[in-house]
């Protein structure tokens, strides 16, 4: 039986590379940071009794700011494929956290791959690289040879990590993989990113426990996609015969208020009425536009999206309504839904 070990694995990427893990037969190891509270929402539908005989996830407490806990971890786990998957994910909040965002996701990339690098027998990394290291793009679409011009703190540690990854590969011959994900959503993102935080806010909106949506930046052009896809290409790229780096995306482009107006109409709802545009959701650096071409992927790993943006807004809409205590299929009414189908 494969062993993968996932950091990060609370998250939304982590829920569904662990789903996705379980299901082809594997033992899954997550590391967990030790809080007052719970925060594995998202995989407890994973969890089986204990007193069960398969019992295939594991949960380990450690940190990435913690060397000797990942060395330990890794030591016990003896893992075959490990992801790094855990960071400050948020680019505003890098901002605003600037140190513990290199900490975690620039240093703690180090720590991880000096563990690997030490462990007793052959291990597979993928590194989560993102999108947002392009920055102040010069190439459209962005590729894998696209020159990194990174616009936030964020940005700036996942190419430290990155490229600290390409260093061990070409150092130490570790098979190092990097994913470099374009923007991948589901009804598990977080509620402080800008499509949660539209689809959220129209379901309580419809609920009537809110009554406007404040957003930034309307005009900023993404390339969204369905994370359990996007899981999937990582799982590939460990399957592949050289470790290599690839770009995940849809290679289609959407402005934020596309998506607004989109997930608006779905509900019969004329966005403007309630969307309030806030001065405070503005980063200090913008990135304009980003839209990956994942041809590389689909030659190589046989990888390629199939849900589209519509389909996209319309599924974590449909999540979002329904956790707000409404039908889906009488609340989502006032929409031509076969236009956006």
């Amino acid at each position: 039986m494969r062993r993968a070990l996932i950091t990060g694995i609370t998250g939304q990427d982590g829920s569904y590379l662990a789903e996705l893990l379980l299901g082809k037969g594997y033992e899954v190891h997550g590391l967990i940071r030790r809080s007052s509270t719970f925060s594995t929402g998202r995989i407890e539908h994973l969890y089986r009794d204990p007193h069960e005989d398969d019992v295939r996830l594991f949960l380990h407490y450690s940190d990435l700011s913690d060397a000797s806990s990942l060395i330990t971890t890794l030591n016990r786990v003896k893992p075959d494929e490990v992801y790094n998957l855990g960071a400050q994910s948020h680019v505003k909040v890098s901002f605003e956290m600037p140190e513990f965002t290199a900490d975690s996701t620039a240093m703690g990339n180090l720590r991880l791959l000096e563990a690997v690098r030490h462990i007793d027998h052959d291990v597979r990394f993928y590194q989560a690289g993102s999108s947002e290291m392009f920055g102040d793009v010069v190439d459209r679409p962005q590729t894998e040879t696209t020159p990194f011009r990174p616009r936030s703190p964020y940005a700036i540690s996942k190419l430290f990590a990155h490229h600290m990854t390409l260093q061990y590969r070409d150092a130490y011959g570790l098979f190092a993989a990097n994913g470099i994900l374009f923007n991948h959503e589901s009804p598990r993102r977080g509620a402080t990113f800008v499509t949660r935080k539209v689809t959220r806010g129209v379901a309580a909106i419809l609920a009537g426990t809110m009554e406007r949506l404040y957003l930034g930046n309307l005009d900023a052009q993404r390339d969204w996609g369905f994370a359990p896809e996007y899981v999937e290409a990582m799982w590939r790229m460990l399957q592949h015969d050289q470790p290599d780096d690839f770009v995940i995306a849809t290679g289609e482009m959407h402005t934020v208020r596309e998506f607004v107006e989109m997930a608006f109409a779905l509900a019969g709802l004329d966005w403007e009425q309630y969307v309030v545009i806030d001065p405070r959701y503005f980063r200090p650096t913008e990135v304009d536009e980003l839209c990956g071409d994942a041809s590389k992927a689909a030659r190589l790993l046989g990888w390629k999206p199939t849900t589209t943006f519509a389909e996209l807004v319309r599924i974590m809409l449909a999540s979002d309504v329904k956790e707000a205590g409404l039908d889906p299929e009488t609340a989502l009414v006032g929409a031509d839904r076969a236009a956006i189908a």
